[in-house]
């Protein structure tokens, strides 16, 4: 029987649509930062002022926990496939989530911190 580990009782189907769903709203905030950078003469304070307003500090905030959740999708899919001791297996799921904990948690800080 498969554990459902990734997903808290939801399928397999249900994580690939969020990992699509994550990667769609990475690559729009990519876009959309490299966008501004080329057609832009960007300085210090456009710069500050982009990301001090709260559009962008709530787009800022969805890519964060688009990062975490693609990652942890991502990660748990592969050390499950190919890390095949238990103790080894446990150990880098529980890095990983402490590492992706880590990074919301400061990712939380560098965006709505002043």
């Amino acid at each position: 029987m498969v554990t459902k580990a990734t997903n808290l009782g939801r399928n397999g189907v249900s994580d690939w649509i969020m990992q699509r769903a994550s990667a769609v709203i990475l690559a729009a905030y990519t876009v959309f930062v490299v966008g501004y950078l080329l057609l832009n003469d960007v300085d210090a304070a456009m710069w500050q002022g982009l990301f001090s307003s709260l559009p962008m500090q709530i787009f800022s905030m969805l890519a964060v926990l688009a990062f975490v959740a693609h990652a942890w999708i991502g990660m748990w899919t592969v050390v499950t496939d190919y890390v095949k001791p238990i103790r080894v297996r446990y150990a880098a799921i529980m890095a990983i989530a402490l590492i992706l904990f880590a990074y919301l948690v400061w990712g939380v800080a560098v965006v709505f911190g002043n």
